[in-house]
């Protein structure tokens, strides 16, 4: 069976790392006989260089078509000055919406090996998994009324509006819910309800919904609360589930305790089991095109698209494992070099990685 996947490098480190992406998946297809086909599409600051837009409907036809999608990165400080419509990181916002993309699962799971690359103690993080599921199309970032407004003083406001419906927060927490129950039976919704009312109802729902699956241990805590608890005892969570806005920061946040930002995967599902797979972290222009940057989040990307949307767990699991044994090489980036490490470029971590999979027979 043939997988139609649609690839959209982006901008930045985009294309770089989305081309080891590529090595990937040609390995996968010649060495264990999967099938892909692949097309390219626009998005982001490229996409504006060329149509004039972030987000040009061909790229969002091409999603529809696809059975998944891989994302590098979007942005730069090239475009940081166009109108807020016209920003690259609107492409992001874009396909998110267009697609339905509602439920975005950012692991942070520590390989071993990485314990010494994280800014706390070792024995703070080692063991960590931690998955931490964000609510995707709703909240502030997508609220009206928005906008900056000129008040009769002369003065300037800015104006966003958190948003979120009884049907959004019961569709994320279902989710919540269901992976708590594939993984360690805890889940935490993190919210903000002694100050919004947003998170009031956020509680409420989550409170009744845990009715419903009285296998799953549910806790609450205030989001403040929640990102000081991820850098005292972070291996206290499991699952954690939350709204855009509290899992965009909390995500990045849980990202450091793994070592680098630059380690982290994610997908973004909509309600058929649909993805876009992407790393964590953002285009990095100030080393795009020096072969500096990182790959392991994207290749690790393809593991989830693999598992969530391709149905092929064991596949997944190899090229998890694949990821692990250039780790116990050696082989290091230089987001994750410590002293004694191998400095390796963007190209050679990949090669090594594709190497190592090929090797698990």
């Amino acid at each position: 069976m043939t997988s139609k996947l649609l690839l959209l490098p982006g901008d930045g480190i985009g294309p770089e790392i989305l081309a080891e992406a590529e090595k990937l998946l040609a390995c996968l297809q010649a060495d264990f006989g999967m099938g892909f086909e692949c097309e390219r599409g626009l998005i982001g600051g490229c996409a504006i260089d060329a149509t004039g837009r972030p987000l040009p409907d061909e790229t969002v036809s091409l999603a529809r078509a696809a059975d998944a999608v891989l994302l590098g990165a979007v942005g730069g400080p090239k475009w940081d000055q166009g109108p807020p419509a016209l920003r690259p990181e609107r492409g992001l916002l874009g396909i998110r919406k267009a697609l339905g993309l509602y439920a975005n699962l950012r692991p942070a799971l520590l390989f071993p090996e990485l314990a010494s690359a994280s800014t706390l103690k070792s024995e703070v993080v080692a063991g960590l998994d931690i998955l931490i599921i964000r609510e995707l199309t709703g909240g502030i970032y997508f609220g009206e009324p928005r906008g900056v407004d000129t008040l009769p003083d002369g003065s300037r406001e800015g104006r966003n509006t958190m948003v979120y419906g009884e049907a959004e927060i019961e569709r994320i927490g279902r989710t919540g819910f269901d992976i708590a129950r594939r993984r360690g039976r805890r889940l935490c919704s993190v919210d903000k309800a002694n100050v919004l009312e947003t998170s009031q109802l956020w509680r409420e729902v989550m409170t009744r919904l845990a009715a419903e699956y009285p296998d799953v241990e549910l806790s609450h805590m205030y989001v403040d609360n929640a990102a000081m608890q991820l850098v005292r005892a972070p291996k206290q969570f499991d699952v954690v589930v939350t709204e855009n806005l509290f899992g965009d920061i909390l995500s990045d946040c849980a990202a450091m305790l793994t070592g680098s930002i630059g380690m982290l995967p994610s997908a973004s599902l909509n309600e058929t089991g649909f993805g876009l797979y992407e790393p964590v972290h953002g285009s990095a222009p100030d080393i795009a095109g020096q072969h500096k940057a990182n790959p392991l989040a994207t290749l690790l990307s393809v593991a989830m698209l693999l598992r969530y949307s391709l149905g092929q767990q064991d596949t997944a699991d190899r090229v998890e494992r694949a990821v692990g044994s250039v780790l116990r090489q050696g082989l290091r980036t230089r987001d994750i070099a410590v002293t004694g490490d191998t400095l390796v470029s963007t190209t050679m971590m990949g090669d090594a990685v594709v190497a190592a999979l090929r090797a698990d027979v």
